[in-house]
């Protein structure tokens, strides 16, 4: 299928990353069983969460799921999640399959296309199989129901009687008799609901869920078929090159693009604060930007990558308790140890392989938007509003996504890309330089977490006063035994992106945002205790443990490791760390070694026992905490922003390093079940737990306690007992 939304070339309905043409879709309508569904609403509190965020924006009333059965018996799903490397467009369809009881091979996905699926406030936070699986599986189930309703009466069998395997519905009694979902939908539309909710499947009872599953990308990937928004083309399309100051707050006073006017082709725009240069190559407009002179006032920040925890710790807001039990006070006078720390963390970039980009096409007052984002729906409004038309006369179209980790949740290169293209009233295509993804990225906010505990003569805790500013209070609740407890947050919580005027730069999510910080803090404080209390890290942890399904893969853990008790340090390089992230319980284990000399650390091995409830892509959750181990040993050793008087001085990979191959340890991925419990996600819990335990291995290793990250060579050597 080629036409208006893909002139690049042909691109089939089916196509996970595709879209359907406006009318090729209403004209599909009259082919399918179209099933609106109104599910219960499991993810209700999200949604309103997401609703107010976007200033009260409301989801259709039919928002829980479409599904489409067509009349070849194939199923599309509609749905406003995207696919950014994380396996949502291989999981989906075997939530979906495993309830409407057909093959995955015959189900296809329409996934961010802001015309065809219902609204959605983004994928982030593991949300896929945790808030929109239930749903989705809740209108597959619906759907069979009313299949089934439809056999009975064209069988004349009672629903009793029948069962459904593969899209067909069958007479149990009288196995020849049955009917396909394609001969049911008979090339008519058919809207209908069924009389009650259906239940969804027992986790006994599933046959496509919790099986492995290849990934659908895989092959457009490896083959370089694969298209993101920086690769779409449409005609009379021009490539636009953005002026980038020269440091956050710096203000422009003026410019003179006379020598890139000068370059044939070019045309200079500037909008207030947005200067760029429009040329039909890329490459021409980007030498063009280059010949542009412009003069800034310089910027007033004096604030550094060393002055920054300072300067956070003045400028807090005041605290508020978010978890408080027993009496501090009393607490204390029980305690026969007490231990203050104090844990900093860096500012640290999304560093995503593929820059931000943004093709917006004007034609005939609508518009059609490709965006690399996190949230299609956040980016229709984002266009229309630079466009300075209704939200419903922009169509966005969401091709692949190449890494997002929450950088991607807001949309500035679109409104540039908009803002352009109004001015112009040609399409315009913003692709963000290496070197501006740096500079213009919303960081992992530095923080700062103080922790004042106590333990009592026999290694238990019993005081816990914990306060966290600037990286919001996810997983900062307390989950250990401790009967004296508080735990409060300063500073803004940046989960949805949003910058505070503490920062010298915008900040935002950053992959499992909020808890690598917390996570790290507290079971780096953890295991202090433990090694004052002369106990082994796990023997601690399982002392001061109530909850049996954390103790439970605390245990897991341990043992598919092969952990062998004794007090810390040891000097033989292990470390443990237990977390429950949304829903999702795991402990992790590592194996280090600590040059002295150099301060360099080399991971041996680490695993990870992992409790999502019930995995439904094995595969694709292996592949996710492998993804996360790798992606956290850049945090926990390597990757931090340096600036200065708001110029970001890391630009590239040269100075920024992220994770090489040589680096990778062996990785071990134990994914533990538990059906009793509801499905929780798998793309973010293991990063959480990353920094943590690779710390707490660090200093088994050589007795090095890091309170800051990154634990670079240079601040291990700092700490080396002498």
């Amino acid at each position: 299928m080629s036409g208006d939304n893909y002139p690049d070339g042909d691109r089939n309905e089916v196509n996970p990353t595709g879209a359907l043409r406006r009318r090729d879709f209403l004209k599909t309508l009259g082919g399918g069983l179209i099933v609106v569904a109104t599910l219960p609403l499991a993810g209700e509190g999200l949604l309103q969460e997401q609703q107010a965020r976007r200033g009260g924006q409301s989801a259709p009333a039919d928002f829980n799921a479409y599904l489409r059965v067509g009349e070849d018996g194939r199923v599309t799903c509609y749905t406003g999640k995207i696919e950014q490397g994380q396996g949502a467009m291989t999981v989906l369809p075997l939530m979906l399959a495993e309830e409407l009881e057909v093959a995955p091979s015959t189900v296809d996905l329409v996934l961010g296309d802001t015309d065809l699926c219902p609204y959605d406030g983004g994928t982030v936070g593991s949300q896929c199989v945790r808030i929109f699986g239930p749903l989705l599986r809740a209108a597959a189930a619906e759907a069979r129901v009313v299949l089934v309703e439809m056999a009975s009466e064209k069988l004349n069998v009672p629903v009793e009687r029948l069962r459904v395997k593969d899209g067909a519905v069958y007479d149990l009694a009288k196995p020849e008799t049955k009917v396909t979902y394609a001969q049911l939908v008979q090339g008519k539309r058919i809207e209908r609901h069924a009389a009650a909710k259906p239940p969804l499947k027992a986790p006994a009872d599933f046959k496509v869920m919790g099986w492995p599953a290849p990934r659908r990308d895989a092959r457009e990937k490896a083959t370089g078929r694969a298209k993101y928004a920086g690769d779409i083309r449409v005609p009379g399309m021009l490539y636009a090159s953005i002026l980038r100051p020269p440091a956050h707050g710096a203000k422009l006073k003026t410019i003179d693009a006379s020598s890139a006017e000068a370059v044939a082709g070019v045309r200079v725009v500037r909008d207030g604060d947005l200067v760029a240069a429009l040329h039909e190559q890329p490459d021409v407009a980007l030498a063009a930007a280059a010949k542009i002179k412009a003069a800034y006032d310089p910027s007033p920040s004096v604030l550094d990558d060393k002055n920054i925890f300072d300067h956070l710790i003045k400028n807090a807001a005041p605290g508020r308790a978010v978890a408080q039990g027993g009496d501090l006070a009393e607490g204390a006078k029980l305690a026969a140890t007490t231990i203050e720390s104090t844990f900093l963390n860096s500012y640290v970039a999304h560093a995503s392989i593929e820059t931000h980009a943004a093709l917006v096409e004007p034609k005939d007052g609508k518009a059609t938007a490709w965006v690399s984002t996190q949230a299609p729906f956040r980016a229709k409004e984002d266009v229309a509003s630079a466009l300075g038309i209704p939200s419903k006369d922009v169509h966005v179209i969401e091709p692949y996504v190449g890494g997002g980790f929450g950088g991607k949740s807001g949309n500035p290169q679109a409104v540039q890309a908009a803002k352009l293209a109004k001015i112009t009233g040609k399409p315009v295509q913003v692709m963000r330089t290496r070197a501006d993804e740096f500079f213009l990225d919303t960081f992992r906010p530095a923080a700062v977490v103080n922790i004042k505990s106590g333990l009592a003569a026999d290694g238990k805790i019993v005081f816990w006063d914990y306060e966290v500013l600037f990286a919001g209070e996810r997983s900062s609740q307390q989950f250990y035994a401790i009967p004296h407890h508080r735990t409060v947050v300063r500073g803004d919580t940046f989960g949805g992106g949003g910058t505070t005027g503490a920062h010298p730069f915008g900040t935002g999510a950053w992959r499992g945002p909020g808890s690598n910080t917390n996570i790290y803090a507290r079971e780096s404080q953890i295991d202090i205790l433990a090694a004052k209390a002369g106990i082994d890290p796990v023997e601690f942890r399982l002392l001061n443990l109530s909850d049996e399904r954390m103790k439970r893969v605390v245990r897991i853990g341990a043992d598919k490791f092969g952990w062998k008790p004794a007090k810390a340090p040891s000097g033989r390089g292990t470390g443990f760390a237990c977390a429950e992230y949304l829903g999702t319980y795991l402990s992790a284990a590592a194996e280090v070694a600590v040059d002295k000399a150099t301060g360099k650390v080399k991971v041996i091995r680490m695993l990870c026992a992992h409790d999502s409830g019930v995995t439904v892509n094995p595969d694709g959750a292996v592949l996710q905490i492998e993804g996360c181990f790798t992606m956290g040993l850049g945090a926990a050793f390597a990757e931090e922003v340096h600036f200065k008087n708001g110029e970001v001085k890391d630009l590239n990979f040269d100075t920024y390093q992220i994770p090489r191959f040589s680096w990778l340890p062996k990785i071990e991925a134990v994914l533990v079940e538990s059906p009793q419990f509801p499905i929780s996600g798998v793309g973010e819990p293991a990063i959480t737990i990353t920094q943590a335990v690779l710390a707490n291995a660090v200093f088994d290793a050589c007795g090095a306690r890091l309170f800051r990250l990154p634990m670079t060579p240079e601040r291990i050597r700092e700490v080396l007992p002498k």
